[in-house]
């Protein structure tokens, strides 16, 4: 039996995912988390075989919460779960050391063979995401910043200008709670941890000049 860990912070999401897995011989969730904090808690007293996490979360975030997983318990299959198909945040993502990267949209059946390969650590993408990657190789650009959306365009430059989540929520006419997730989305998209990371790769591609 494939023990198998939810990691979501919409519980619809968790519970649909429970139903479809738990509708498949030899695989089980055997437990579910609301955070990266609530699922790295959790790993110390439940063993899993597969962790099934959402990137994008508030507090730690998807991609950290997968790096600590990775790190601490290297005997656990990662598989990161995403609504977009982003060729930027893939890498990132594939980077970290997960086993598969699946889009939500993606056929149940693609779900079920990247639990059972993540279990035997067999990578597995999503044929979405693996069509977006080979589009984003042809268009062979070396600015990280051109892989943005128009909306974290936006947010990027307010973060430069050194506006307040406050600010740009109320800019964007959007909850705090959004900014925070544009947020996590750039750094994890630019492979930065932190504003002043961000600020250092903005001047070194030329995008923020600083004047002595």
């Amino acid at each position: 039996m494939i023990r198998v860990m939810l990691v979501d912070d919409h519980t619809m999401v968790r519970k649909a995912l429970a139903h479809l897995i738990g509708s498949e011989q030899g695989i089980a969730v055997t437990s579910e988390a609301d955070s990266g904090e609530a699922a790295l808690a959790l790993l110390k007293t439940e063993s899993v075989d597969v962790v099934l996490c959402d990137i994008h979360m508030p507090g730690m975030g998807g991609l950290e919460a997968i790096r600590r997983i990775q790190a601490r318990y290297p005997e656990i299959g990662l598989i990161a779960v995403t609504a977009e198909a982003d060729a930027a945040l893939a890498r990132s993502v594939l980077e970290a050391g997960v086993h598969g990267y699946v889009t939500k949209d993606a056929p149940p059946q693609e779900l079920i063979t990247a639990i059972e390969n993540a279990s035997h650590k067999i990578r597995f993408i999503s044929s979405r995401i693996a069509q977006e990657i080979a589009l984003q190789s042809m268009r062979k650009t070396s600015d990280p910043f051109e892989t943005l959306s128009g909306r974290e365009q936006q947010v990027l430059m307010m973060i430069l200008e050194g506006k307040s989540n406050q600010f740009i929520s109320d800019a964007l006419c959007v909850s705090p709670k959004t900014v925070s997730t544009y947020k996590v989305r750039l750094q994890e998209k630019l492979g930065v941890n932190n504003d002043i990371e961000l600020l250092r790769l903005a001047v070194k591609s030329g995008r923020v000049v600083i004047n002595e």
